[in-house]
């Protein structure tokens, strides 16, 4: 399912938050209503942790990840916001053009994906216009056909070109996402929440029992 929150009083939900398959990150804050969504779908099913990254709420933007095994790795990097220049699903990491080497590599070796250099509608931060899971993806709304169909032959999973929060082409800072679940900011219509549901698959029934990982034998069935 899809699910709308605010994070005192922000819609970028992408900016303190982290999903995954395996674990949530969010943010240490005041805002007890946007931890208890994450806690309402995901308690008893993957652990929740609040948390901060370098000393900031703004989790969401300095991580990224979407592992079956937790593995945690600091990397020394000059673009050091990791969730705006890096977007992941279990298989494949779309990272900013001018990354180090090195960190291409370790983001290889943790997350164990293919690594690729890519630009999202001529936009080098590929993690703040794009989010991904294994099901879809949403990209900046100025994203060519072309480039669509480019980026979902070398992702292997069906794009779409859309908004959150009322219009933003911010996707990644605006929404997070895994298997089965989205939370986006509650400024985001009806409208891009139903294309959200879509791209990503979150109306067919998928749910921690259903994903095809590793992870699924060790979900918590009491999810529905």
């Amino acid at each position: 399912m899809a699910v709308r929150a605010q994070f005192e009083n922000s819609n970028e939900v992408g900016v303190f938050s982290t999903l995954t398959n395996s674990y949530a990150l969010v943010a240490i804050g005041a805002s007890e209503n946007f931890y208890s969504v994450f806690e309402a779908e995901l308690q008893d099913v993957i652990p929740i942790c609040r948390t901060t990254i370098a000393g900031t709420r703004i989790v969401g933007r300095l991580t990224t990840g979407l592992p079956d095994e937790v593995k945690i790795q600091r990397i020394e990097e000059r673009l050091s916001a990791l969730g705006n220049v890096i977007v992941a699903n279990d298989h494949i990491a779309l990272v900013h053009p001018d990354l180090e080497r090195e960190t291409e590599e370790i983001i290889a070796d943790v997350l164990g994906v293919e690594v690729f250099r890519q630009t999202v509608a001529d936009n080098v931060l590929v993690g703040s216009y794009m989010a991904l899971s294994n099901q879809g993806g949403l990209v900046h709304p100025k994203t060519s056909i072309q480039d669509q169909d480019e980026l979902s032959s070398l992702l292997q999973v069906p794009l779409v070109a859309g908004s959150v929060n009322r219009g933003s082409a911010v996707i990644g800072g605006g929404m997070v996402v895994n298997d089965w679940l989205a939370v986006t900011g509650l400024d985001t219509t009806a409208t891009e929440l139903s294309v959200v549901e879509s791209v990503f698959r979150l109306g067919e029934g998928q749910g921690p029992s259903n994903i095809n990982t590793t992870m699924k034998d060790t979900m918590v069935e009491s999810f529905y």
